[in-house]
């Protein structure tokens, strides 16, 4: 009960949380650099890129012709500007890829709130089936012969819960994203980075409300030994009134480290925790925007071929 009180009061010490996600992520982008140079990649294979930044940000790979998988994915939001806020969403995804150019996931989605005395927000402790999402990806550049591989994702997402708030909502997004990666040093250290753009409406009982979000992400991911990974994510997000950037309202940069393992040949585990370190919501002196944006957020996602 200690350590845990201790781990809780870290999460929630928002100084402590950027200053560690600041080291953690400059400590794995230099050790991996310096580590691949040091060391023999002919005795690491071909490893598969989506999954190896830690699912914040997507590299490129669509995987095998005829492949199945079951994936839970949850991602967990954490602090606000005062009291207490959890949040966690989880997709249980079914993904096929038809051939190495396309890629289909789709599933239901569950969501669990923990909110008290946070403003703005009604205080919740529930949890409940929020809804469904489907992604399709397609590979537009190969990597072999061009530097870089690239991949258009187009996720539809329905949310019968608010996102942020818990309360009953009908939500729709179009999260499309551009996925690219590179290799800097041949089966060892690889360079990814995401473009985003979420468009998303909802209707509640204060009526339609649209909203956007654009983001640009940059990730290193290092193997350390084979099929481990380790590395850091970088991201920037803008959240506007309306679809089409009509008002911002605030942005965050997020940092921290990122984690990969392939468990077994058909089992595998990607990992991912940020913290806002830096933005700004406008007309809050305050710094962060903790507003459209959590405190701290981190992802994590198991992956099962049949």
């Amino acid at each position: 009960m200690l350590a845990s009180a201790r781990l809780a009061k870290f999460l929630l010490d928002g100084r402590a949380a950027r200053r560690w996600s600041i080291v953690l992520g400059a400590a794995i982008v230099v050790f991996g650099a310096f580590a691949a140079h040091a060391q023999d990649s002919s005795a690491f294979h071909e490893i598969e890129t989506k999954y190896i930044f830690g699912n914040f940000t997507v590299g490129s790979s669509t995987g095998i012709e005829g492949e199945k998988a079951f994936e839970p994915e949850t991602e967990f939001d954490f602090g606000k500007r005062g009291g207490r806020y959890f949040a966690q969403e989880t997709e249980l995804e079914f993904e096929y890829t038809p051939n190495q150019y396309v890629q289909l996931e789709f599933g239901p989605t569950v969501s669990y709130y923990n909110i008290s005395g946070v403003p703005g927000l009604d205080d919740r402790n529930m949890g409940g089936i929020n809804g469904f999402e489907a992604d399709l990806r397609v590979l537009f550049v190969e990597g072999t012969p061009s530097p870089f591989a690239v991949t258009l994702s187009v996720e539809p997402e329905f949310h019968s819960l608010d996102d942020t708030s818990g309360m009953p909502v009908s939500n729709y997004g179009l999260e499309t994203r551009i996925e690219a990666d590179t290799e800097l040093i041949k089966n060892r250290l690889f360079l990814g980075f995401n473009l985003l753009y979420e468009p998303e409406g909802t209707v509640s009982s204060a009526g339609w409300s649209p909203e956007s979000t654009l983001g640009i992400s940059s990730a290193l991911a290092f193997q350390l030994i084979p099929k481990v990974v380790i590395g850091a994510d970088l991201w920037y997000l803008r959240h506007y009134d309306g679809n089409w950037f009509n008002s911002f309202t605030g942005d965050a940069v997020y940092l921290g480290p990122t984690f990969y393992w392939q468990i077994a040949a058909k089992v595998l585990i990607s990992a991912a925790w940020e913290v806002q370190v830096a933005g700004h919501e406008v007309g809050v002196a305050q710094p962060l925007d903790l507003t459209d944006f959590s405190h701290q957020r981190a992802r994590l996602l198991f992956e099962f071929e049949f």
